[in-house]
């Protein structure tokens, strides 16, 4: 596998290579998004029973829920990006 694995919570790790968007849950489009994978069954629970506070779209169209902000993604992502060009 390549590319660079983020930590999104509780020890749980995606690929940055195969990241689309990283969003708040509480749209309703994202809603519907979150219901369409769980019903194809591509939907990813890496909450461990915690509220989720994102979502993020993987290009195999899985739909991971994850328990962290939007935001702390983005920030684990630069900053390995910056440790790595650096």
């Amino acid at each position: 596998m390549s590319g660079k694995l983020i930590n999104i919570g509780f020890g749980n790790f995606i690929s940055s290579n195969r990241m689309i968007s990283v969003v708040h849950p509480e749209s309703a489009p994202i809603k519907r998004i979150v219901q369409d994978a769980k019903d194809r069954g591509t939907l990813i629970d890496a909450t461990l029973g915690r509220k989720t506070r994102s979502v993020i779209i993987m290009d195999s169209d899985h739909v991971v829920l994850a328990p962290v902000q939007p935001e702390t993604v983005s920030q684990r992502l630069t900053n390995k990006e910056e440790l790595l060009e650096g």
